[in-house]
């Protein structure tokens, strides 16, 4: 295939890479004369054949919002499409060593190198996690080690387009990822979030400073059970020098449950910096060009407010929710609108009409404060615009922007019609998957739970909602380890789907999958 152009444009040149969902060429872009890395993915490998139109747009959707995560930790995204029967990614050419490689040639690797390159790592889920995104696949085959020693995360986005967002399981029952460096909460196929990054990263952390991965086996499914079921071996039993802060640091990231990992990237990012000699400047043996612990003597570290807390997170991708469908924006009426808004809310239908979302999200946010000043806070235009903004933006996958839009509009219509009205009830249920999708189990699981009822009373013209709910809530205690409760609650959803849709239907499908595989795990 050396040789082939992709997209009229992409020249393939040489395999460097190829796994269970395709294949990564070096190529050359004949528009701009420069080498790119293109990948190649084809949808009937990971998804059943009902599901491939899904995926091809819910990828053209992710790699749209991933390419926009700014950050020097992250492969620059150039281009993406479908190409016949593929799907292709084209990115940044990164010249160095995948970290694998670098591990092997620097046997044992010494221990400030492993903490520079864990810290490089936070800085960039910091700006991931921001988002948010969850990376899903971190390993040492995804990280590139340049000649300056810097360290670039390949892959960001792609692993969690192939997950969807009734099945955490591909469609040959295993789960999507790499078995030894998977949380227990995914391999479980339980709703995943940033801490089950940064146990992936606790386990390259374990590699890095052991020469080994915590948990190995002669199969997946053996590995996946050690994951489960088996504390890690502390890391001073087998490397003395490591420090006690940096083995403790470890286990805490590979804790079972992910309540009791760090919370965030970037405060183990601000451990590990503490760890590094003078800032990195001394360096153990070998020397030589690849040091990752050179970029310390400038760090490239996240920005406290910005990541920790940030105001007006980055543009979003983070496919697992079945966004609600967009109202169309001639909800508002141009006449009452003003000549100005009118006039802004035909830009908005154009940019949605060509698929311009982010592009319509930046000017409906614009249009809402003129909105608001022109019409008042609670006139029927505001009201309306804020639907369609809240709407785009769960289309979008914006959902740390979406969430207070659609608690402020349940709170209006709950103001007005009371709390069981159902308008208010439907935007507080997809404010509770905004809450998911943040990483935030206990808080979804929690309103889940409240809604369940009220959307039950409406089964029997509406069956979806409480199935999808109870679904959630069967992911949701997945992901914090009470895996009785989510047998239980999947059991009995699998009756009533197969007896609502029917036994063949994807829904019931995927919910026998995810059973079958938590026996084999359990077994």
């Amino acid at each position: 295939m050396s040789g082939r152009l992709v997209a009229g444009r992409y020249e393939l040149a040489t395999v460097i890479g190829q796994g269970g969902m395709g294949q990564v060429w070096t190529a050359y872009d004949r528009r701009l004369d420069r080498r790119v890395a293109v990948k190649l993915l084809r949808p009937d490998k990971v998804a059943a054949g009902e599901d491939a139109e899904e995926l091809r747009r819910r990828f053209d959707r992710e790699c749209r919002v991933t390419a926009q995560v700014d950050h020097p930790g992250l492969v620059t995204v150039h281009d993406a499409g479908a190409d016949g029967e593929e799907l292709y990614l084209v990115m940044q050419y990164v010249e160095g060593a995948d970290l694998s490689d670098h591990l092997a040639e620097h046997d044992p690797y010494p221990w400030p190198w492993a903490v520079a390159v864990a810290a490089q790592l936070c800085a960039a889920l910091c700006a991931v996690h921001a988002v948010p995104i969850v990376h899903r696949d971190l390993k040492p085959r995804n990280v590139m080690v340049r000649t300056d020693g810097s360290v670039t995360v390949l892959d960001l986005g792609v692993a969690s387009v192939m997950d969807t967002d009734t099945t955490r399981l591909t469609h040959t029952g295993s789960p999507i990822g790499s078995p030894a460096y998977m949380a227990p909460e995914q391999a479980m196929g339980g709703a995943v979030g940033p801490r089950t990054d940064l146990y992936a990263l606790g386990v390259l952390l374990h590699e890095l400073l052991s020469g080994q991965v915590p948990f190995a086996g002669s199969t997946a499914l053996g590995v996946l059970h050690r994951h489960l079921y088996e504390a890690p071996a502390p890391l001073r039993t087998l490397r003395a020098e490591v420090p006690e802060r940096l083995e403790s640091l470890v286990l805490r990231l590979l804790a079972k449950d992910p309540q009791h990992r760090p919370d965030s990237a970037h405060e183990v990012f601000g451990e590990l910096v503490a760890l590094l000699p003078d800032g990195g400047a001394a360096r153990p043996a070998p020397g030589g060009p690849m040091d990752p612990t050179r970029p310390f003597l400038r760090p490239q570290a996240p920005w406290p407010d910005r990541f920790a807390h940030p105001a007006v997170p980055a543009p979003p991708a983070h496919p697992p929710i079945r966004p609600p469908a967009v109202p169309p924006v001639a909800a508002v009426p141009a006449a009452s609108a003003g000549p100005d808004l009118a006039a802004a809310i035909d830009e908005v239908r154009r940019l949605l009409d060509a698929g311009r979302i982010t592009q319509a999200v930046d000017m409906l946010g614009a249009i809402l404060p003129a909105a608001a000043e022109k019409h008042g806070e609670h006139s029927p235009v505001l009201r309306s615009l804020r639907k369609q903004y809240a709407a785009t933006l769960m289309e979008d996958g914006q959902y740390r922007r979406a969430l207070p839009e659609l608690r402020r509009l349940s709170d209006e219509f709950a103001s007005q019609y009371g709390g069981a009205d159902r308008q208010a009830l439907q935007y507080r249920y997809e404010a509770a998957q905004c809450l998911e999708q943040l990483g935030e189990a206990g808080a979804a699981l929690s309103e889940y739970r409240v809604l369940l009822p009220y959307f039950e009373r409406w089964a029997a013209a509406d069956p979806g909602p409480p199935l999808d709910i109870r679904r959630r809530i069967g992911h949701l205690l997945l992901s914090v380890g009470d895996r009785r409760a989510a047998r239980d609650v999947l059991t009995r959803l699998l009756y009533d789907a197969e007896r609502v849709r029917g036994p063949h239907h994807p829904f019931p499908v995927e919910v026998r999958r995810t059973l079958a595989w938590l026996g084999q795990v359990q077994g």
